[in-house]
Order: structure tokens, then C-alpha cells, then sequence
């Protein structure tokens, strides 16, 4: 971060943030005990949010229109799945239910985001 940068600066840079919720997910699927039911949630969770970054990466380099509304709305359906996985771990492992939380407002608020991009993208179609 360079002096000019705020770190409010950093919430608006969409590769930083999809990048650091991805590790957000995989330093709270660490924690999550495997038990028959985890060992299917934890896989799907660090499935979904790890590639939201990686596929915002793919939409940044598109290299035509339809390209990037096709790796945004990837982005838009992974954030909503992560939501839906951070749901059931929070069920599923009582204890992480806060922590979940927080992490599926982040994954909430990227949903959000990738679906107002699309939606603006498809509009100008």
C-alpha cells in the first residue's frame, strides 16, 4: 500500500478483495473439524470462494464483452454458493456460526457487486 492508499482503498479494489475473501475462507476451513457432514461443505466452501477471484482475474484480462460478462456472472454464481456452503457450516459447526457469518456478509456484499456489474453489462448489450 503506498502512501496515497487509504485502507478503505482496498475494499474498492474488487481483485484485492476476491483475493483476500478467498484466503478469509481458507484460514476458516482450516478450523472447521472434519465430521461425516463437514467433509462435504468444506470442499464445496473452498471450491466456491477461492475462484471468485480467480475467475474476476479472467474477467479483468476478457478479451472481448461477452467474455467478461461470462467470467462475471461465474463470479456472481460462485459468491452466491459460497453464501449458501457458509450457511451450512454455520449449522453444521455451531461454534464457527459467528465467524461464518461475517465471512457470508463478505460473500453477500460480492454478490451484490458482481450482480450490478452484470446487470450493467447486459444492458449495454
Amino acid at each position: 500500500m503506498t502512501k496515497e492508499e487509504s485502507p478503505n482503498d482496498k475494499k474498492w479494489d474488487l481483485e484485492e478483495r476476491t483475493a483476500k475473501f478467498g484466503e478469509d475462507i481458507i484460514k476458516f476451513a482450516k478450523r472447521v473439524p472434519m465430521t461425516p457432514v463437514t467433509q462435504r461443505l468444506v470442499p464445496q466452501l473452498v471450491g466456491a470462494g477461492t475462484s471468485i477471484g480467480a475467475n474476476y482475474c479472467e474477467a479483468d484480462d476478457a478479451e472481448s464483452g461477452q467474455d467478461f460478462r461470462h467470467k462475471i456472472g461465474i463470479c456472481k454464481k460462485e459468491s452466491r454458493e459460497a453464501k449458501h456452503f457458509l450457511r451450512m457450516i454455520a449449522v453444521a459447526v455451531v461454534e464457527l456460526a459467528s465467524e461464518a457469518r461475517v465471512l457470508w456478509q463478505e460473500a453477500k456484499e460480492l454478490n451484490l457487486i458482481f450482480n450490478a456489474i452484470y446487470k450493467k453489462v447486459k444492458k449495454k448489450e
